[in-house]
């Protein structure tokens, strides 16, 4: 009798819900899988180990923040509600992912999208359209939602039983509840729960960094989580909000930037570009000053650190009216 050859699918895997779902009905059906997972500056992978292990599934990870920084600057796809380019997106990690299936002997690719889930990256057009400019038509399986979609070479080869696969499609999460329960599924995060992406804010901040200084800078992209932003004239401020943001600007902020902090009161330490005239250090010393423990009327010492360079200018706190004509917009 001859053996049959061992069918082996590379899935990729958030660790969402839906991408563990993928991996675990590709399992019960006796396929060798490995989860491919992606990291950047925008998300992780903590969820995705946490789900290979439970799942009993190797995992591959791939550095992609150059390349979602490439997409951000140039979404050919457009952008969903954030600042996600979630279409040109998920076309990169495909083909970053036929790549290894080739190098390494993989049969197939699979995901955990599902039809109709997503307004801009899972509609049956979005879908195919990935399938089409990843270059990997034929060998891209959506287990969850197989059956409402165009039979895939693994179907066709009888390396996966199509009966077996899923017919879900919407953003009802019904399916998926009863499917994890099935599987003994108890945690994964929430959808689009890990994509920074995706938040409006945080959208919004990226989108003025983009608009001014441009993207190329991480130190810059690591600091939009932290702190009060305010734009000077064509620089931008950032100013601690607690503790926490303090020590990540003096820990985060490049060697090409000033470090104020106040000095005679408790208050925020600030970066602002080593480029800044001495007007807008003076206003950022008032926003500081605005932020700090100061008494009414009594200016407030803050010091302007540029490397070992070090010195102390004086400044009132800023009245709120210029605080928020000065926050930064996208």
């Amino acid at each position: 009798m001859t053996n049959q050859p061992e069918i082996r699918a590379l899935v990729l895997l958030s660790g969402g819900l839906d991408s563990q779902l993928a991996a675990a009905v590709l399992k019960s059906q006796g396929i060798d899988v490995t989860g491919l997972a992606f990291e950047s500056i925008f998300f992780g992978v903590k969820s995705a180990q946490e789900a290979s292990a439970v799942l009993k599934v190797p995992l591959k990870i791939i550095d992609f923040t150059d390349t979602i920084i490439g997409l951000i600057n140039h979404p050919r796809h457009g952008f969903g509600a954030g600042i996600n380019p979630c279409v040109d997106c998920h076309i990169a990690m495909i083909k970053q992912a036929g790549e290894i299936m080739r190098a390494e002997g993989f049969n197939f690719i699979a995901t955990g999208e599902v039809l109709n889930e997503r307004p801009m990256s899972q509609t049956r057009r979005s879908l195919k359209i990935v399938a089409e400019e990843s270059g990997l038509e034929g060998y891209l399986l959506r287990p969850l939602s197989a059956k409402l979609l165009d039979i895939t070479v693994p179907e066709k080869n009888k390396w996966v039983d199509r009966e077996k696969l899923l017919a879900i499609e919407g953003r009802c999460r019904h399916p998926q509840m009863a499917l994890a329960r099935e599987f003994g599924i108890t945690s994964f995060p929430q959808p689009a729960g890990g994509c920074l992406l995706t938040d409006p804010g945080y959208g919004k901040r990226l989108r003025d960094l983009k608009k001014h200084e441009g993207l190329a800078d991480l130190s810059a992209i690591k600091l939009l989580r932290t702190g009060r932003h305010f734009r000077l004239g064509k620089i931008k401020l950032i100013v601690g909000r607690n503790k926490t943001d303090n020590e990540i600007i003096e820990r985060t902020a490049g060697d090409d930037v000033i470090i104020m902090k106040t000095v005679n009161v408790p208050g925020p330490n600030a970066t602002i570009p080593k480029s800044a005239s001495e007007s807008e250090l003076q206003l950022a010393a008032s926003i500081c000053a605005r932020f700090s423990d100061h008494k009414p009327d009594v200016p407030v010492t803050v010091e302007i650190r540029l490397g070992d360079d070090k010195r102390n200018i004086e400044a009132l706190p800023a009245e709120q009216i210029v605080i928020d004509s000065l926050r930064a917009q996208p």
